[in-house]
Formats: C-alpha cells, sequence, structure tokens
C-alpha cells in the first residue's frame, strides 16, 4: 500500500501512545494524560528530540495589541525569518518530512517552493471546549464501530483516537464557534492563470457547540449551512442550505438547492460523496470541502501514527488585507512568496474504498494537525493508483475566539495543471462570529424566502 520510501519512515506508533481497546471509551487513567504529558485535545506537550517543534505552551489565546475586532488579522509572527525554501532542487534532501503530493507539486512546478518558518505550535481553543473534550474522552464513541456517534457533547469526540474514523471524526467536530458568517470567494485559474472570481457567502450554526448541547437535543443535526453564489452573473442568486447530520448513514445529510433562473427550491441528495462541488470546475468534489465533510461509510479508515510534516501554518500574511486575488492566484499553484509553511507532528489516516463501494478516489492519505486536528494535507489518488490531486488547508488561529481554522484551501490537479483556491476573502469583511441564528433560519422555507427578496 505505500512506497518504500513511505515503509522506512519513523512513526510514532500508536502503542506508544497508549493501550488500545478497539472501539471502546478510554479508561479514566487514560485521559488522566490530557492534563499531564498531553494537551487537552491529545497532542504531546513536549517538542521533539532536535528541538524543531517547540512545546505546547497554550498557544495564542490573546489577540495581538494592534488588532481591532472585524478587522483583517495582525499577524503575531510577521518578525520571523524565514528559515529555508523547499523547492525542485533540493525536494530529494526534505523528502522525508513531506507528502508525496507536495513532492510531485515541486516537481512539477519548478517556479513554486515551500517557504519553511520557525513552528509556532498557535493552535488553542476555549476552555470550554477543553472541559467537554476531556469528558468525551471517556465517553464517546463509535457504535458497531461504524459511523454513528455516540455519548458526546460539545467538545472534540476521540483525543486519544484508537481508529482512522474517530480522527476524522474530530476533524469533523473541531470547534468552529456557534454561528458565523464568512466570504468564501472561489477561483479555478486555467494553466495559463486566467480567472473569474466567484464570490461565495456562507453561514453556519453548530448547535453541537452550545453550551449544555447533547446529541439528543440538537435532534441529530450537529450543522446547519447556508451558502450564496454572489457573482459571476451566470451563477449569481443560486443558494442551498445543508444539515448535517451526525449519523449519516441511517440518516443522511439534508440539502435543498435553490435555483435563481426556475425560482424554485429542490431537494438536492447529490450533493456529496464524488459529485463535483459548487462552481468547482470539477477541480473539488462536494466531500473535500473543508479538506472532508459527509458520511465516512465508503471509505475503511486506517490510523497510520504520527510524522512530521512541512505543511500550512499561520497563514496570517496570506490573509492580508493588502492583497487581491490576482496577488496570490498565479499560474499552477498560489504565489508562494504569501504562504508560510512550519514542522508539524501530524497524525495519519489512510481511507481505502471499501469493496462494492465508488468513489472517483479509491484511495486518500489524510494528514491532521495534532494540535487542532484540522486536516491539513491531503493526496488523493485515482482508479489507476496514481497520485492525482494534493489538497491543503492554509490555517490562522483565530485568535479573537479562540479557535484554528483555514483562512484558504486549495486543491491541487497534479494531472491537468490546474487548481481549486476557496477563502479569497482579502477585501470583504472578516468573519463575523457574532452571527444570530437559529436552525429556522435554515430551513427550506427561508431558503425560498432569501430567493424571492
Amino acid at each position: 500500500m505505500f512506497s518504500s520510501r513511505w515503509r522506512h519512515l519513523p512513526l510514532i506508533s500508536l502503542a506508544a501512545l497508549f493501550t488500545l481497546s478497539a472501539h471502546a471509551a478510554v479508561t479514566p487513567q487514560q485521559a488522566a494524560r490530557l492534563d499531564k504529558d498531553l494537551t487537552p485535545l491529545g497532542a504531546e506537550r513536549q517538542g521533539n528530540s532536535t528541538g524543531t517543534i517547540p512545546t505546547w505552551d497554550g498557544g495564542l489565546t490573546t489577540p495581538p495589541k494592534d488588532y481591532k475586532l472585524g478587522s483583517a488579522h495582525t499577524d503575531p509572527y510577521a518578525k520571523d525569518a524565514m528559515s529555508f525554501a523547499i523547492n525542485a532542487s533540493n525536494v530529494t534532501r526534505f523528502a522525508e518530512k513531506l507528502s508525496p503530493g507536495q513532492i510531485a507539486l515541486l516537481k512539477k512546478y519548478p517556479d513554486m517552493k515551500l517557504n519553511v518558518y520557525p513552528t509556532r505550535r498557535s493552535a488553542a481553543f476555549p476552555a470550554r471546549t477543553y472541559e467537554t473534550t476531556r469528558k468525551n474522552a471517556t465517553s464517546a464513541k463509535l457504535a458497531d464501530g461504524s459511523d454513528v456517534l455516540n455519548d458526546a457533547a460539545e467538545g472534540f469526540p476521540f483525543p486519544l483516537p484508537q481508529s482512522g474514523a474517530e480522527a476524522i471524526w474530530n476533524h469533523k467536530l473541531k470547534y468552529r464557534g456557534i454561528a458565523l458568517s464568512r466570504w468564501w470567494n472561489q477561483a479555478a485559474p486555467t494553466a495559463s492563470g486566467q480567472f473569474v472570481l466567484a464570490r461565495v457567502r456562507e453561514e453556519f450554526l453548530f448547535p453541537y457547540f452550545r453550551q449544555g448541547s447533547s446529541l439528543s437535543a440538537i435532534d441529530n443535526v450537529f450543522s446547519y449551512y447556508f451558502q450564496s453564489v454572489e457573482s459571476p452573473a451566470r451563477l449569481a442568486g443560486n443558494m442551498q442550505v445543508v444539515h448535517e447530520t451526525l449519523n449519516p448513514t441511517a440518516a443522511p445529510r439534508d440539502v435543498w438547492l435553490y435555483n435563481a433562473g426556475q425560482r424554485r427550491v429542490r431537494r438536492a441528495p447529490n450533493v456529496a460523496y464524488d459529485n463535483p462541488g459548487t462552481a468547482s470546475e470539477g477541480l473539488r468534489t462536494n466531500d473535500m470541502l473543508d479538506m472532508f465533510n459527509g458520511a465516512l461509510d465508503r471509505y475503511d479508515w486506517k490510523l497510520i501514527g504520527k510524522r512530521e510534516l512541512y505543511v500550512p501554518y499561520n497563514a496570517y500574511r496570506a490573509d492580508s488585507s493588502e492583497l487581491k486575488a490576482d496577488d496570490l492566484v498565479k499560474a499552477g499553484h498560489l504565489a508562494p512568496q504569501h504562504l508560510r509553511y512550519e514542522l508539524h507532528r501530524v497524525w495519519v489516516v489512510e481511507a481505502t474504498l471499501k469493496p462494492g463501494q465508488r468513489h472517483i478516489h479509491p484511495r486518500r492519505t489524510y494528514y491532521l494537525d495534532e494540535d487542532s486536528w484540522q486536516i491539513l494535507l491531503t493526496d488523493h489518488y485515482d482508479t489507476k493508483g496514481k497520485l492525482w490531486r494534493l489538497s491543503e488547508a492554509h490555517v490562522i488561529n483565530y485568535y479573537e475566539v479562540p479557535m484554528v481554522s483555514p483562512t484558504l484551501e486549495v486543491h491541487y490537479d497534479l494531472l491537468s495543471g490546474r487548481y481549486l483556491v476557496s477563502g479569497l476573502d482579502n477585501q470583504e469583511e472578516q468573519l463575523n462570529f457574532g452571527l444570530q441564528r437559529t436552525p429556522a433560519d435554515f430551513a427550506p422555507a427561508a431558503l425560498r424566502t432569501r430567493g424571492i427578496q
């Protein structure tokens, strides 16, 4: 399943982290490590032996003094000097700390480089998230090893994961606030770099994170999602709402679309799995949004262990309001001078298509940040086993919350030479974490009302 290069790379074994029992909540003795040698989310507090990954000291919990709420995020690490750059000429020297997709991207584009900076373990979340995550550690479980989550509330369900599925559930239920709105503008440049910006506005409601919530109290829907395409003209006015469920196998997500041309609302059960994403020009499947979303039922998920990788992190420069989409979006890849990479420990999860199931990506490898459970990188393979796509999440700590989430998400098609980038909000209003919404605002009737206004 792995190349010879991968088979000989050092992995931190699961057995070295804790004793496992299949698909059961961990013991109180195991969970006690979350207040000792592990962080509240299950990462290793200590840095690595070479000092290139520092000790976690609680992360970034307060904004810089010059930050104003609602404005673009001040870069707290703007004075960091770049350590070195990785490109096609020296990629072999750093191959053990890169994913196959990153190596392929660098080899394909000689002008592409990963600018590596000192590692800043900035990840932080609210104290309430840490408290509820500790409780989940000894209660949460996947029923019969399936995709059905039980006995979790508010926090990350599996800070001490025993399977790949549990690790992915941590990503799906990473804290993102209660309700928020954002601009998630997209560009799908041609091979020569030409593009038309699609302006996309999104709203979210996460009842799972409300204080005192429980799985029964939220009626199986852990998140509500609204999307409105504002431009280009051919897509303007199209909208959708999504109800994302905690039991996606027995009760799949509900999706409704509003077509501006027809002025009608219809159900859209195909907004899932490997169907093309909105305004993506076929460069992203629906389940690639947020690096992975939706049901886990088509794959077997294997938790491989941990790796040290150079990953996109603390991408404040790319989030700057001084940049425009033209500054970031270039032919073949994003402009590397605006990107930041750091060495971090990541969990490696291998997803392999189950017999009898179908997906255009029969195999995927996910790399999850140990400090936030955010998927930072994904290598996607085609039906012939050939590397097809590389996905990257360029994250920042939204320190006004605090929480870690992508400010840019990019999906590279390594075969066609095109890519899709989302999150180009540099010239837009910033994320609004004070949004007031109820589930009724995400009902099909509300979608119809928004469409005829």
